[in-house]
């Protein structure tokens, strides 16, 4: 292992900027996939449903190693576990790009997920524990800028170029910037970084406390009727709307927009009426526009509309979440964060993969309804997982 020198300090906002750069290489490696699947299933000779669980094996993986991963490295060095994350990662979406195969593909992604898994949840506590008290929301919010922006740059432009140079060069695109991240790991996280150490112990006592995990597992119900459409919004609109590489590009913009203003949106909600009135809120809010995209096709404007909608409605989702499992579990927020970012790919593992059967059934057009109805029972967890909570 090449030994690395000491880094020379580069301020907080430096810091700050670095691990946001790093999960936005994470946040562009998992879904870029979404914005280049027909290339990919084309060049490697899948169909859609099945290039589909590119993004499905990745979300598996996460959601497993994220929470163990994290436990297991808990008490090592801050700066060691995320190099090598971001490593990993790297490593990833080099053998991506030179798939020959499905099956390589699919194990650099759970190579990916490991790492992601790793870096992530690792990257927000040092941001927490290099932060005062009155900055550490902010702090949190500057590193997690960097997932929103991933759906606002990074999809899109993996998209644009996945369609114009074949869909490797989006994975080259992600290991570049992974390798400037992890340049910048080395050098502006100190080595000293004070941490709170995790075990699998405490892990342990939050996976069978079932009032919590039925919180928890509500960010699996939310995503899952979202990724049943979005895993498949690209083909949907190449077929339904007549969209190629430029219109396809246009909307994974305005949905990456919309992933913006959600995330302000949520945070201003939450600190109006709350987080479980919020999340009343956006249920209802995805319950009325998924089923819109069953309809297509019908005017590009409108298209952009819900597109941008969508997007606002499910982005603001984060920010109550967390803020409702803060609440519910104060004393234990590393370890229910980091299985609510597990739940997150496992939501989306399992909204693509319900997102597949539904079209290999059905048709791709009936992803709009089939995820309202996915929202509907995800509704109906919410109230539920209140319900017991109050009890």
């Amino acid at each position: 292992m090449v030994e690395v020198t000491e880094p020379q300090p580069g301020g907080r906002a430096g810091l700050l900027a670095i691990l946001s750069l790093g999960n936005f290489a994470i946040g562009m490696g998992a879904f870029v996939p979404i914005g280049i699947l027909t290339p990919l299933a084309s060049d490697l000779a899948m169909s859609n449903a099945e290039a589909g669980l590119v993004l499905t094996v990745y979300a598996i993986a996460y959601a497993i190693s994220s929470p163990l991963l994290v436990s297991i490295t808990g008490a090592l060095p801050r700066r060691l576990v995320l190099v090598a994350g971001l490593s990993l990662f790297l490593l990833a979406a080099v053998l991506s790009a030179l798939a020959p195969s499905p099956t390589t593909l699919f194990a650099a992604r759970i190579v990916a997920a490991a790492g992601a898994g790793v870096f992530t949840p690792v990257a927000a506590a040092v941001a927490v524990s290099c932060s005062a008290p009155a900055q550490r929301g902010k702090a949190l919010s500057t590193v997690f800028f960097g997932l929103t922006l991933a759906q606002v740059l990074g999809v899109p432009v993996g998209s644009w170029a996945g369609y114009t140079y074949g869909w490797q060069a989006a994975f080259w695109i992600v290991a570049l910037i992974t390798g400037l991240s992890l340049v910048g790991v080395m050098t502006l996280v100190p080595r000293g970084v004070p941490f709170q150490p995790a075990s699998l112990a405490s892990l342990g006592q939050v996976l069978t406390a079932p009032r919590k995990m039925l919180a928890v597992t509500f960010t699996v119900s939310f995503l899952s009727a979202i990724y049943i459409l979005y895993t498949y919004v690209a083909p949907l609109l190449e077929t339904r709307m007549g969209f190629g590489r430029d219109g396809v590009t246009f909307m994974l913009i305005l949905f990456g927009l919309g992933a913006v203003v959600g995330n302000i949106l949520g945070g201003f909600l939450t600190d109006r009426i709350g987080g479980f009135r919020t999340l009343i809120v956006l249920c209802v809010a995805q319950m009325s526009i998924l089923p819109v995209f069953s309809l297509l096709p019908f005017p590009e404007a409108l298209v952009a509309v819900a597109m941008f909608g969508w997007s606002m409605a499910g982005w603001s989702f984060m920010v109550p979440q967390q803020a409702r499992l803060i609440e519910l579990a104060p004393d234990q927020q590393n370890v229910v964060l980091s299985l609510n970012s597990a739940s997150i790919y496992l939501g989306a593992s399992l909204g693509s993969a319900l997102g597949a059967v539904v079209i290999s059934t059905w048709s791709i057009a009936a992803s709009g309804v089939a995820a309202a109805i996915a929202m509907a029972a995800a509704f109906a967890h919410l109230l539920l997982s209140a319900a017991v909570q109050k009890k």
